[in-house]
């Protein structure tokens, strides 16, 4: 490969998957979207849909928005279609798919950035417990709160429907003319 394209950039989270979309695997494997999505096609039966799926009109776009999204399609306009996202076991699927010795190579240095998230989030003890704690306290302020401008709102609705009589601020002159 001439370019190090860092893989965990390339990895986005798509329905609670983690995935890399098909351009993105397409790039990583030196081949064209088009040959790997044949490769795919012509061996559908290996990608049930907790492998692979293709993105909705809408989660395309809200990817793109967050991506800077490459413009390798540019002399023909662009993507015609929304593209496909593969699973960690969709992209494993794929080494028997694409046999090139770049494709297995890239294959191993995806699955290595899957096994370190995994094994980071497995480190990670105590957190479901500390966000627990972290709601149970945000709640109790939100309550605590809710009260205090209940408490605001009913004074301001008491002062606007009986406002308080004022006297008239100042010396007043008897000017007899």
């Amino acid at each position: 490969m001439d370019e190090v394209i860092p893989i965990h950039t390339l990895i986005h989270e798509i329905r609670g998957c983690k995935v890399i979309i098909d351009s993105d695997l397409a790039a990583l494997y030196q081949v064209e979207t088009k040959v790997l999505n044949q490769a795919v096609k012509r061996n559908i039966g290996r990608f049930p849909l907790d492998f692979m799926f293709q993105l909705t009109e809408d989660e395309w776009q809200t990817l793109r928005s967050q991506i800077v999204t490459s413009k390798i399609d540019e002399k023909r306009g662009g993507r015609r279609v929304a593209p496909y996202a593969f699973t960690e076991h969709g992209i494993l699927m794929l080494s028997s798919v694409l046999k090139s010795d770049t494709a297995i190579d890239v294959n191993i240095k995806i699955m290595r950035v899957f096994i370190q998230m995994r094994q980071y989030v497995l480190s990670q003890t105590g957190t479901n417990e500390q966000i627990m704690e972290l709601r149970k306290l945000l709640l109790l302020y939100i309550e605590n709160n809710d009260k205090r401008v209940e408490d605001i709102l009913q004074a301001l609705n008491r002062f606007i429907a009986n406002p308080p009589v004022s006297k008239p601020i100042g010396f007043r002159v008897n000017r007899e003319d």
